[in-house]
């Protein structure tokens, strides 16, 4: 269904219409909201692309090789094992069919296995109920609740932290394969 790999630079274009896209960006990144122009975008492209503390891959369909989101892991310590998860699924069409789950499968593998992580954490806007349930559903556990922490359509919500460890991940990973 869908590959993950690095990010290109010529991959910029599909951002300029993402982040021009308010229902596209609504639950995402703060900063796409502060984006104007393709100047700006280049440079939070351009920075992102370079960020060692992240991890950034572009999501691809695999028969067409289209990007039609990113994903990845952020603000990554090697001290304390640990990252925070995100994705945006740009393309609209793409919505609704399992990819958002299918992703977080795979980069819950690659921080747990590849990076040797123990905690992988995100926080999700409380109105984003799809996204509540694909992580709860991934097996992030809620921790608790950032009060009225993001603004967005002209009002306050909160934002709901969660987080999965490798110890819980590895488990359920288990009871995924064993017979019922």
């Amino acid at each position: 269904m869908i590959t993950l790999a690095p990010l290109l630079p010529e991959n910029v274009v599909s951002f300029y219409r993402w982040v021009r896209d308010k229902q596209v960006i609504e639950y995402s990144l703060s900063a796409f909201a502060a984006l104007h122009n393709e100047e700006e975008i280049d440079r939070w492209y351009a920075a992102t692309l370079q960020d060692a503390k992240s991890i950034n891959l572009g999501i691809y369909l695999q028969q067409t090789k289209e990007l039609i989101g990113y994903a990845g892991l952020a603000n990554l310590s090697t001290l304390n094992q640990s990252g925070e998860y995100f994705i945006l699924l740009g393309e609209k069409a793409c919505w609704g069919q399992g990819i958002g789950t299918e992703v977080t499968r795979q980069v819950l593998a690659l921080g747990f296995t590849v990076h040797c992580l123990n905690r992988i954490m995100l926080t999700v806007s409380e109105p984003n109920v799809t996204g509540l349930k694909a992580y709860t559903k991934s097996g992030f556990v809620v921790e608790g609740r950032l009060r009225k922490a993001c603004f967005r359509n002209n009002e306050f919500h909160d934002k709901i932290l969660m987080s999965v460890l490798k110890s819980e991940w590895v488990n359920q990973a288990a009871a995924a394969v064993l017979p019922a």
